[in-house]
């Protein structure tokens, strides 16, 4: 998961947990050691790569905005 996770570096992502109760977003800066620095809204979190099952770009819609709702 390490090295997939590095190919999203600068990307804007969601990042899911195996548990399914908890989802994370935003940008993936750095990716060090097992886990993966994640900003969102200027906070910068870091998230154990152990527990991720599924990396994703942000989807977007044909003119290139965020979508609002993102069902799985």
């Amino acid at each position: 998961m390490i090295e997939l996770a590095k190919r999203f570096i600068g990307k804007e992502c969601l990042l899911y947990s195996f548990d399914g109760n908890h989802q994370f977003s935003g940008t993936i800066k750095e990716v060090v050691d097992g886990a993966a620095l994640v900003e969102n809204n200027g906070t910068v979190e870091a998230i154990n790569l152990d527990f991720v099952i599924r990396i994703r770009e942000y989807p977007r819609n044909k003119k290139g905005k965020k979508k609002s709702i993102v069902v799985d």
